[in-house]
């Protein structure tokens, strides 16, 4: 089967490499190339890198309308396979694949349809992820699932090691998934409305520590917000950014303010009081400086302990 693939970032170049193993990519679809650094040097996605790597076509455009259509539906592709790629099909341009679209989804559909599955998986506390490889249809994530597979998370699992582990998965799931079409063994099923849920886009903002909330849901915030927009607090009118915490069980002084650093422990870090429990800071970043484990840190900002974090 001629298999157009459509992704962008790193997390679907594994999907790549898998189907120009297992299946016939006629050329790959990616997002444009994007300015990036102080510098603003144009740079390639890693899924266009990777293709060019493989010696694979590659295509970008702006828009997929007329041109991009034209030039797609000449390379007569008979399957549009997608992980990550970053925009909405329309039916125009779906029409061009005689065997429709797949897509590969992290989470385990219908729960978190939307663009941030991974960060919302993390984020709610749930103890199973997982992926899903979906018919495309024209309303986002809703087609019928061909095959999912659940991920088990453990207690410290961030954003990067869950994709990475989404990502050998999907590849796999993807790949099956395009023989059991051909073999005409695949077999669809539909979502289950009832229980949809949905993500949405993250913000800059989103990252700020609020230090009134529950400790284990903090230590949520920092493992899910990992690259990006990393959790962050302020100290003394300064950024904070927070990489790696362990919420702590202890009974709430009532007497003593949210975000109050109360204290160090030589084994597990800074502690510091939240609206319930208390939440061990182990790797940190203050602006203008580099990231430092938390032993380093309060070396040289001894007097963190006493002071108060969002203020």
């Amino acid at each position: 089967m001629r298999v157009l693939f459509a992704g962008t970032p790193s997390i679907a170049v594994p999907a790549l490499e898998r189907l120009h193993r297992d299946h016939e990519v006629v050329a790959v679809l990616s997002n444009p190339d994007r300015p990036k650094g102080r510098g603003k040097r144009l740079e390639a996605p890693p899924v266009k890198q990777r293709a060019l790597e493989l010696g694979l076509p590659v295509l970008q455009y702006s828009s997929l309308k007329g041109e991009a259509r034209r030039e797609i539906a000449a390379l007569n592709p008979e399957l549009l396979a997608v992980f990550a790629y970053g925009k909405i099909f329309g039916p125009k341009f779906l029409s061009i694949f005689p065997w429709g679209g797949l897509n590969v989804h992290p989470s385990l559909l219908p729960r978190y349809r939307g663009s941030i599955p991974i960060v919302a998986t993390i984020v709610n506390g749930d103890t199973v992820g997982g992926v899903t490889v979906q018919k495309i249809a024209l309303d986002l994530d809703t087609g019928d699932i061909i095959l999912q597979k659940e991920i088990p998370l453990e207690a410290h699992t961030t954003t990067p090691e869950l994709e990475e582990q989404a990502s050998v998965i999907g590849a796999e799931l993807l790949s099956r998934a395009i023989t059991e079409l051909e073999n005409g063994t695949a077999r669809a099923v539909r979502q289950y409305e009832a229980e949809a849920s949905y993500c949405r886009k993250l913000s800059k903002g989103d990252g700020r520590i609020y230090w009134g909330l529950p400790s284990v849901m903090i230590d949520r915030m920092v493992r899910a917000y990992i690259p990006w927009p990393k959790a962050h607090t302020f100290w003394r009118g300064r950024r904070l950014q927070v990489f790696e915490t362990e919420s702590a069980v202890q009974e709430r002084d009532g007497t003593i303010q949210p975000g109050t650093v109360v204290g160090i422990d030589r084994e597990k870090g800074i502690l510091v009081q939240t609206g319930r429990g208390g939440l061990y800071l182990r790797r940190l970043q203050l602006e203008g400086k580099k990231p430092m484990d938390w032993n380093e840190f309060i070396n040289g900002n001894k007097d963190l302990v006493g002071s108060i974090l969002g203020e």
